[in-house]
């Protein structure tokens, strides 16, 4: 890499604001009060983010008399709802390999649920008048290595043979080239209905606005502190009341759960991206992006992009920092090693795109498990019910979680309750300083396959037999 490339790239970043580019946004809502007394309801929701803002609208939905509050420790949506990519997907299980190789006996239901699901989502942002930039554009997964190629093809095809590949598309280096013009493309998978695009903020704070008109009420700025048994219910305090619900749902992602039992199960893990300044029509031109599909390398360290609804470019992914003792503090979400490297990767894909600079700059947790995909539950004789490792794909899937925490919740057994996704759990991580140790070594495995045509070592053949992993 000569330095003046270098150079060039991080004089890209000199002006990137170190904030989540769809949270910097003057149409931004106020926040609801803070509770400040006591409160009784029938069911209280913890988390003001997409798995909460989903449980609470659904439950009034079902039942409009149902009496719900929802309580948010900042504000709705500052977390992963609002710093996230964007692709909303159908796939429930963090892609459609990770779930033939867990579940290969139910995929077909999962695949036919995960499509219902954002056709729910799209059927609700429409209901409510959510102003969310969706966009049913599907997603293209690329490869940028020949191995990577071969591997696309023969996924495809086999796929094909097991009727999983419906709407999904192969393209040569010509065919994926026509679409997004970019070098380093060789082929690519298009998925035509299975993912949308949206403004992550704009849903959260869509779907707030929904819940408080169908009744829901919403505590701002109110951290929920503990949860205990109370008479036939439950109680949460909060700094400046308590709150008292015959039934609860827990959706706070990766901050601590209030059923502690629950926390080994999840790391946080630091994902960061950029945002450009919005395209010239001769820069979009140059890269041909005009279907506006979200975009995916398939390398284990992938990078992420899509265009915003006024043509800029977000780029993010890559590298996936897990910090040791898997804390999650403010000062995480800023790292300016990664953007820097980030930078190098988006001109090299985009090349005809010299001279773009980057407005703003950010990273965020995202509540990883061992197998990728949310996991399910229930505490406290069945009036607590909880939903979380997402790993990244919690856009669209939360919105399953929060069916199956309120199917939980009523003691019922459903389609998805029955599902062996929902009845088992990951395996815990290990404490420290093991987990970090495994994780590094993970990393480094990764890294070193994308090197050497995909080849995995013995440790990851090690991990997939255990069933875990880790990527970005």
């Amino acid at each position: 890499m000569a330095p003046g490339a270098m150079n060039q790239w991080t004089r890209s970043l000199s002006d990137a604001q170190p904030v989540p580019y769809w949270l910097d946004d003057p149409g931004r809502p106020r926040p609801e009060p803070a509770l400040t007394t006591s409160e009784t309801c029938d069911l209280l929701v913890v988390g003001g983010g997409y798995s909460g803002l989903w449980t609470a609208l659904i439950a009034k939905e079902r039942d409009p008399q149902r009496d719900v509050v929802l309580v948010e420790g900042r504000e709705v949506g500052w977390a992963a709802s609002g710093r996230n990519g964007g692709f909303c997907a159908a796939s429930l299980t963090h892609g459609l390999p990770n779930g033939l190789t867990r579940w290969p006996d139910e995929i077909h239901k999962l695949q036919e649920l995960g499509a219902r699901n954002l056709d729910g989502i799209e059927a609700a942002v429409a209901r409510h008048g959510i102003d969310c930039d969706f966009e049913r554009t599907g997603e293209i997964d690329v490869a940028t290595e020949p191995y990577q190629a071969r591997e696309l093809r023969e996924w495809h095809e086999e796929t094909a043979r097991q009727g999983l590949a419906d709407g999904v598309e192969f393209l040569d280096a010509d065919a994926v080239r026509e679409q997004v013009n970019s070098p380093t493309f060789q082929a690519g998978l298009w998925d035509r209905r299975g993912v949308a695009m949206l403004n992550p903020a704009k849903l959260a704070w869509g779907l707030k606005r929904a819940c408080v008109e169908l009744g829901v009420r919403v505590y701002e700025h109110t951290p929920a502190l503990t949860l205990k048994p109370y008479g036939p219910g439950m109680a949460v305090s909060t700094p400046y009341g308590r709150i008292r619900a015959r039934r609860v749902a827990l959706g706070t992602n990766i901050f601590p759960n209030l059923v502690r039992r629950v926390r080994s199960y999840t790391v946080p893990v630091y994902d960061y991206a950029l945002m450009t300044e919005p395209l010239t029509p001769g820069q979009l031109d140059a890269i041909g992006w005009k279907n506006r599909q979200g975009l995916g390398d398939s390398a284990n360290q992938f990078h992420y992009f899509r265009l915003s609804a006024d043509n800029r470019i977000l780029w993010g992914g890559y590298d996936a920092i897990y910090p040791y003792g898997g804390r999650v503090r403010a000062e995480y979400d800023d790292r300016p090693e990664t953007y820097a490297k980030l930078a190098g990767h988006f001109f090299t894909c985009f090349p005809q795109l010299e001279g773009v600079r980057f407005s703003h700059a950010w990273g965020g947790a995202i509540d990883t498990c061992s197998r990728f995909s949310a996991f399910f539950g229930t505490a406290h004789q069945n009036k607590v019910a909880y939903a979380a490792g997402y790993t990244g794909l919690g856009v669209g899937a939360t919105r399953f979680g929060a069916e199956v925490m309120l199917d939980l919740l009523a003691g019922e057994r459903t389609e998805l309750t029955e599902l062996e996704m929902v009845r088992r759990k990951p395996l815990p991580f290990p404490p420290e300083p093991f987990a970090w140790t495994g994780i590094a070594l993970t990393k480094w495995s990764l890294a070193r396959a994308d090197a050497q045509g995909g080849r995995r070592n013995l440790w990851l053949r090690t991990m997939d037999r255990l069933g875990l992993g880790f990527d970005s």
